[in-house]
């Protein structure tokens, strides 16, 4: 067996196995949910075994109990197709009245009209991502975000060259690329990408799509990272880059089924109380789950990105926004995003849930902190302070080198010396 990476999601894993019978962990395909969920497991079924998935079937069907018997925690994985198994754990966590049962895992976001219960209460959710910089060893985890929202300075020097990071970017953070030369990692995302254009998006629903207007609307989707770009926006962008004609309608459809299988996972507004009656825009800023998938959809390699700042300036910034998600999911926060009508913004608001923020600007170069920093400092004076509290710290995320603390309070972060 492969030596494991540790991840940031372990801790919380076992944290709420010690608070909820079972736990569903979700995210994309291959970012390591399965592996993750074994280092707890005692017992497992593997639902696609191709051995067994016919038996498998045929109990989930008749009698889905009997694939929850074993040594607890017990992991289900990929149970998705069969969704009796889930109403099947929320009736054994209320039987048995006990913490730690069961681990559920998937990579496509279930319709819950398809089960009888929610499992509130019962069944915690948990999100994972791609690899962070500093889950694959790439970040020195210096500088850390749950210390500066202990409003603590900050200190560290980044190991990562422009290059490095350009090559980080369209490597991706899949653990079986991590590694990898870069050649051997081009492969297997685009063995990745492939698929999401075939037999991975019919999963969503088992709808087959269009495989060249599916691969389409990914490359326009991947030139509009990083930006709150509309559907009628995306729909002009087909027509005039690609003179490939997609109807909005299937333009929708076509998205709603890549968020099933969290291929997009869009950057949704944060939308807080004002001094001033500035209208907010709460569109949300395109993501995909990883930067790699819309390098690979946009043919762009490292040095590409590095002959083309605007582009690697926009997947850099998606690649900061991952790692965010991953370092603010283990504070128990969520990333948002700030954008108001006079074109005052945020790349990233991080929200704990003990009400909490910080913003952060991302830039990939020294030249734009100083603006960065200003920006920063007019979005503090304009949120309320009174019922939303002052942001616990300002920071720009960037590719520079070293970290400090300016005069101002804010911090300067390369993003290859962040942890969470």
């Amino acid at each position: 067996m492969k030596d494991y990476r540790p991840r940031i999601a372990d801790r919380q894993l076992r944290d709420m196995l010690e608070a909820f019978g079972a736990v569903s962990i979700v995210g994309p395909k291959y970012c390591g949910k399965t592996t993750t969920a074994e280092q707890v497991a005692k017992s497992a079924v593997y639902m696609q075994d191709p051995d067994k998935k016919e038996t498998y079937k045929l109990m989930a069907a008749v009698k889905p109990s009997q694939l929850l018997d074993g040594e607890k925690p017990r992991l289900i994985d990929e149970w998705q197709d069969e969704t009796n198994i889930w109403d099947a754990v929320r009736f054994s966590v209320d039987k048995l009245s006990e913490e730690g049962l069961y681990i559920l895992t998937g990579s496509v976001t279930i319709d819950e009209s398809k089960i009888m219960h929610s499992g509130a209460g019962r069944i915690s959710r948990m999100r994972m991502y791609t690899m962070s910089l500093f889950e694959s060893g790439d970040s020195t985890g210096e500088v850390s975000l749950s210390e500066m929202f202990l409003g603590k300075e900050v200190s560290g020097i980044s190991r990562l060259s422009l290059e490095d990071i350009a090559e980080r970017i369209t490597r991706g953070g899949w653990p079986n690329s991590v590694g990898k030369s870069p050649s051997v990692a081009h492969n297997q995302i685009k063995g990745y990408c492939e698929t999401i254009l075939g037999s991975e998006v019919k999963t969503a629903d088992g709808v087959e799509r269009d495989r060249d207007k599916m691969r389409l609307v990914l490359r326009s989707i991947s030139r509009n990272i990083s930006t709150s770009a509309t559907d009628t926006t995306i729909v002009a962008d087909l027509q005039k880059k690609d003179k490939g004609a997609v109807h909005i309608n299937t333009l929708r459809s076509y998205e709603k089924a890549l968020r099933k299988i969290h291929v997009i996972d869009d950057l949704p507004a944060w939308t807080p109380n004002l001094r001033s009656r500035t209208t907010i825009r709460v569109t949300d800023t395109r993501h995909l789950t990883d930067p790699a998938i819309a390098a690979y959809f946009l043919g762009a390699s490292a040095r590409d990105l590095m002959n083309d700042p605007r582009t690697f300036g926009l997947l850099f910034e998606s690649l900061v926004i991952r790692d965010l998600r991953v370092y603010a999911s283990s504070l128990g926060g969520e990333v948002l995003h700030y954008h108001d009508r006079n074109g005052l913004e945020a790349d990233a608001i991080i929200h704990l849930h003990n009400g909490k923020w910080g913003a952060v600007e991302v830039k990939l170069g020294a030249g734009m902190i100083e603006d960065a920093a200003n920006n920063l400092l007019k979005i503090k004076e304009k949120v309320e302070s009174e019922t939303m509290g002052s942001p616990s710290f300002l920071a720009v995320v960037t590719a520079t080198e070293y970290a400090y603390t300016r005069k101002d309070g804010i911090h300067v972060v390369p993003i290859g010396c962040l942890k969470d």
